[in-house]
């Protein structure tokens, strides 16, 4: 695996211990100039970072060694954990993103990103329910990497949780409406998979709910985020969380 090095001076100081690396987070970099991008992992002044960043061109670039905590999850939660830095190894991808016109990730970006994603999962024994995205743990702030981000794919190879349901069950119960109780159902499953459903930060309810919604879509249901739970939303986290037994 072919990598350079471009050190982040972002980091905590005191090294981390190899067991309490348990989850790989994806980014997408959402700045206009991959250059640019570079640029403010490395600047002491941006106080952000990540342990590697995957260039357009596919080269992997080491930036903060991975015993060390990197500074790329920001306010996070999942299952009981808060700050997920702490347990993480964060992985950014050159992408403009939404503000900058979001486009599909590189085939050469996606190899490199399957063979590093591999090469961790197998050193620090990392599951693959928690191969994640910022999207998840950050739903209110964060929409990356986005639903242009393989995860059908990479899941085919052990690289983050996938559904088994077929096409044709999907778009028969896609838009079709479900009851009130159907959708506590729904926030339980997401609660099981991982999802924090208490909001981080002083929000109405229903605002964060919705937000969680999208997260999931764009993580799961990438042809449709509207942020409305339907028929086909309930199938697929009653499919996931069947999947953590």
């Amino acid at each position: 695996m072919d990598t350079t090095l471009n050190y982040s001076p972002n980091f905590e100081i005191k090294k981390r211990k190899v067991k309490q690396i348990k989850f790989i987070i994806f980014h997408y970099t959402g700045m206009k100039k991959e250059s640019e991008a570079i640029e403010r992992l490395i600047s002491m002044r941006s106080k952000v970072s990540s342990h590697y960043l995957i260039r357009y061109n596919g080269e992997i670039v080491i930036m903060v060694p991975d015993l060390y905590e990197a500074w790329h999850a920001g306010v996070s939660s999942w299952k009981n954990l808060k700050s997920l830095n702490k347990h993480s190894i964060g992985i950014e991808i050159s992408n403009p993103g939404h503000e900058y016109n979001y486009k599909k990730f590189s085939k050469k970006q996606i190899q490199s990103l399957k063979k590093l994603s591999q090469f961790l999962i197998k050193k620090y024994k990392i599951n693959e329910k928690n191969i994640l995205g910022h999207s998840d743990i950050s739903p209110t702030r964060k929409k990356d990497p986005g639903e242009k981000f393989p995860w059908k794919y990479l899941a085919k190879f052990g690289i983050g949780k996938w559904h088994s349901l077929s096409q044709k069950t999907l778009l028969k119960n896609r838009r079709k409406e479900i009851s009130l109780i159907d959708k506590n159902f729904f926030f339980n499953n997401l609660s099981r998979i991982g999802y924090s459903i208490k909001s981080p930060i002083k929000l109405k309810k229903d605002k964060f709910l919705n937000l969680i919604t999208i997260a999931f879509q764009r993580r799961f249901r990438q042809e449709l985020i509207n942020g409305i739970i339907d028929q086909e939303c309930l199938l697929i986290s009653q499919n996931l969380t069947k999947k953590l037994k």
